[in-house]
């Protein structure tokens, strides 16, 4: 066998490997409590609660974090000023930091003894230790994720189509509203997805700014320490198969894209 032929076995060998370690946890949690977790729905509160809440605070934290970063992904994809590589830096930190570092910075920021906190409380809002400070958990994290597939979205979108309807007398909110945005409306889908994944999943950063009400992956957490494996595990699985539903979308999403 050449030199060529031993590198294609031994490439296929570690990808082999590595694809058996990355799915056989899954798997095997899956497939030992997946079904009693799904039975469990019907008879333990706690967990249909948390996965309501769950899916609810991740879905918030996504349009939030569509609203707010679709601007700034078609700024970075179309514009070239000073300070754009700082801004890219910082949407990044959020992805590299761990994620209970990120709850407490969030924890200085959104506190009651903080500006912004304080002013919420005087508005008769409190962000720690309820939903909205899951919501911001999730959006702090999560977010980055949903810019870095928008502005991709919008880089592969030929900028000509723009000038060649604003040359038809379209303003430039109109050129993007009627052509650069359902160009790019797949990949932002996606994008959406993937954050909403994401935020789903998230426990660091949940867990410092709202330990109650309880998230799924911070329930999983608690009845981990305090009842074990046994119990933690079905609604381990249950947080897995709510994370499959954005993955089998985003997977037809890609399924319909043009080959190139």
């Amino acid at each position: 066998m050449n030199r060529i032929g031993i590198a294609t076995v031994v490439a296929g060998l570690l990808g082999s490997l590595l694809l058996l370690f990355l799915a056989a946890p899954i798997v095997q949690l899956v497939g030992s409590s997946g079904a009693d977790g799904l039975q469990r729905l019907g008879s333990d509160l706690a967990l249909r609660d948390a996965l309501l809440l769950t899916a609810a605070t991740a879905t918030a934290a996504t349009l939030l974090g569509v609203l707010g970063g679709t601007p700034i992904a078609y700024l970075l994809a179309r514009r070239e000023f000073p300070g754009r590589a700082v801004i890219s830096a910082l949407l990044d930190l959020p992805l590299l930091i761990p994620h209970p570092v990120a709850g407490m910075a969030l924890l200085l920021l959104l506190g009651r003894d903080s500006a912004v906190g304080s002013a919420a409380l005087d508005l008769g809002l409190r962000i720690v230790g309820t939903p909205l400070g899951i919501v911001a958990a999730m959006l702090f994290v999560s977010a980055p994720l949903f810019v870095s597939g928008a502005r991709e979205a919008f880089a592969r979108v030929d900028a000509r189509y723009e000038g060649v309807a604003r040359t038809l007398g379209d303003p430039p909110w109109r050129a993007f509203r009627r052509v650069t945005l359902p160009l790019a409306g797949r990949g932002l889908v996606a994008s959406a997805v993937v954050m909403w994944a994401r935020a789903v999943s998230e426990f660091g950063a949940v867990v410092i700014l709202t330990y109650n009400p309880k998230t799924v992956s911070v329930l999983s957490y608690d009845r981990f320490t305090g009842f074990g494996l046994s119990e933690a595990l079905p609604v381990a699985a249950a947080l897995v198969l709510l994370a499959l539903v954005p993955l089998v979308l985003l997977r037809a999403l890609r399924a319909g894209e043009p080959r190139t």
